[in-house]
């Protein structure tokens, strides 16, 4: 049902890298208000306070006790997702929660559960799938121009497993590793590109770093019901990287760095202690020194690896300023505006679901089917064979109730 409010004010839980880079595509939405924030690193909460005049919180209980807060965006690690959205459920607070939604499909359930029980939308983001290319690819899916699809590859080698990390970010049982952390980004391309229900999967892991005990790659190869078929490849090493691959064009949007090769594994090698590395990833979060400029716009729009898509008369791949298609006659390039943002997307799939009633695609039954990939994939490798999958969603159609 569509609500009689014009607005919506959002909260931010946890001022990390995820939760900083949300705030410029709070900021452009007309019609959304960055209202407040909730983390315990004061010294953040108070440079939030200072730079965008909101309120303030030391934990998410404080800020959803606030009656002025709508909606929150929970970007807290992946193990206390499932208490988080319990406190913002009950209070009666939409949601937006980073991936992967959980650790285990239980905990995905009751999640689920709880926000439809307190009628509040639950979405998660930001995954890729929201970037304008892969909504661009979907569209002329969708058109037909191209015949039926038949095959979609996502391959992504990059630095992952090197960069920064938290402890719980190189634990599995905590979804840490690239197989959680990454694959749900991919799977959620996929999904979304292939019509979103996966019949079965075949999946090989490795972890080739013993002091970095987590997945750093994986194969997985994807069937869906209607028969598309579908590859994701991630290696996080930090050897080759796909930018070579992308025309320089890395997963933010900008060029590649050009520095000393295989920097990040060299920066972590080069740390003494857990203690220093996680000082590296704070200071890479809101207000530190290392923190990017999240309000200048990039040239590009994202590459989260080499994506294609296969039809019968065609294929489409990424281009710097859109997409490149391959036709049977010609080939041509789609440009794509860069007003547009993935972010920009997650905040309005929210504001639409909350005052127009548009039912969201990344729901919490679409994320937990990305997770059931995620566990699959890593519980395939362990067991060497395909496995079918029984959570899966198809791809809904926004459909906007004005009763």
């Amino acid at each position: 049902m569509a609500s009689k409010k014009q607005s919506i004010n959002i909260g931010i839980v946890g001022l990390g890298i995820a939760g900083a880079s949300m705030i410029p595509a709070i900021i452009a939405h007309p019609h959304v208000n960055l209202a407040a924030a909730a983390t315990r690193n004061q010294e953040r909460l108070d440079k939030f306070a200072n730079d965008y005049h909101a309120k303030t919180y030391y934990t998410i209980d404080e800020l959803c006790r606030d009656p002025e807060i709508d909606a929150v965006y929970i970007a807290t690690p992946t193990e206390l997702h499932t208490e988080h959205v319990r406190i913002a459920a009950e209070a009666k607070k939409h949601i937006i929660v980073e991936k992967p939604l959980a650790v285990s499909l239980e905990d995905a359930e009751s999640m689920i559960e709880l926000a439809e029980k307190n009628g509040v939308h639950l979405i998660v983001g930001h995954s890729h799938s929201f970037e304008p290319p892969i909504q661009k690819m979907k569209e002329i899916i969708d058109s037909g121009k191209l015949g039926r699809v038949l095959m979609i590859h996502n391959w992504y080698y990059n630095d992952w497993i090197y960069r920064p990390r938290t402890p719980e970010e190189l634990k599995t049982d905590l979804g840490g590793g690239v197989t959680y952390r990454q694959g749900s980004h991919q799977f959620d391309i996929i999904r979304l590109l292939g019509g979103g229900e996966v019949r079965s999967i075949r999946a090989a892991t490795a972890i080739s770093d013993p002091e970095r005990p987590t997945e750093g790659n994986h194969s997985v190869f994807l069937e869906f019901e209607n028969g598309i078929a579908a590859t994701a490849v991630y290696n996080g090493y930090d050897h080759f990287h796909t930018t070579e691959l992308t025309f320089n064009i890395g997963e933010g949007g900008p060029l590649s760095n050009s520095g000393v090769y295989a920097q990040a594994r060299r920066t972590i090698k080069a740390t003494n202690s857990p203690q220093d590395e996680v000082a590296l990833k704070v200071e890479a979060g809101y207000g530190g020194s290392r923190s990017k400029n999240y309000q200048e716009a990039e040239k590009h729009h994202p590459f989260f690896g080499l994506t294609i898509v296969s039809c019968e008369k065609g294929d489409i791949r990424q281009s710097p300023d859109g997409l490149i298609v391959y036709g049977e006659e010609e080939k041509y390039t789609v440009q794509i505006p860069m007003e547009e943002t993935g972010r920009i997307n997650v905040i309005n799939e929210i504001y639409k679901a909350v005052i127009k009633g548009v039912k969201p695609i990344h729901d919490g039954r679409w994320a937990r089917a990305n997770l059931e990939v995620c566990i699959k994939a890593i519980q395939s490798s362990k067991e060497r064979k395909e496995l079918y999958l029984n959570y899966q969603v198809p791809v809904k159609e926004p459909v906007e109730n004005n009763i």
